[in-house]
């Protein structure tokens, strides 16, 4: 086989597998450092509205958090996902009751499979416990 055919063949190979192995990495290492890193931490105060495992194929728990809300005025709601079985089933125990939830916030995370929301909640207590 003469050297030209395989040097265009080797170059035809290189170009496919850079056209797809590029961005399967870029969007991997993407959604690690999104799930990995946090951009905020904190808590959020108010009433445990709901909690549900919602999906298709990717089964995720949401939740829905009814902020206090000074009277007269629109209630504000935070909604959540929770990737811990524990901390869900925790919450689960606790619907219609008022509460505080840690979370962490993950920004630019592609796609609803790891969870509808950016914030991800990661402990709960009841209001008045330390």
């Amino acid at each position: 086989m003469p050297l030209p055919g395989i040097i265009a063949r080797h170059k035809l190979a290189s170009a496919l597998l850079v056209i797809i192995a590029a961005p399967l990495i870029t969007s991997t290492l993407w959604t690690l450092i999104a799930l990995n890193f946090s951009y905020a931490r904190g808590e959020r105060a108010g009433v445990l509205q709901k909690i549900s495992q919602r999906g298709w194929m990717c089964k995720t728990w949401e939740g829905e958090l009814q902020l206090t809300a000074t009277p007269g005025s629109a209630p504000e709601k935070f909604t959540f996902t929770i990737r811990s079985d524990s901390v869900a089933a925790e919450l689960n125990k606790r619907a219609g009751e008022r509460v505080v939830l840690s979370y962490d916030q993950h920004r630019g995370i592609p796609g609803s499979c790891f969870g509808d929301t950016e914030y991800f909640v990661t402990g709960i207590r009841l209001v008045g416990t330390p």
